[in-house]
């Protein structure tokens, strides 16, 4: 049995965008909970950056043919 990564079998990850965004959204949360700084000015912050640290991309499709 072959196994998948997350990445590869989780549909709200394949999409790139909402994969972000997401990323995003905890990382901002989980840093203002460890800082006590504002959600979203850590949010506003790491949406300047995202374009270039950011982007993940899901894996390309294996051929599964047996």
């Amino acid at each position: 049995m072959n196994k998948k990564s997350l990445i590869e079998t989780n549909p709200y990850l394949q999409n790139s965008k909402n994969y972000n965004a997401s990323l995003i959204t905890n990382v901002s949360s989980s840093t203002a909970i460890e800082t006590g700084d504002n959600v979203l000015s850590i949010a506003d912050k790491l949406t300047e950056i995202a374009d270039t640290i950011f982007i993940v991309t899901p894996p390309k499709q294996k051929s599964t043919s047996q």
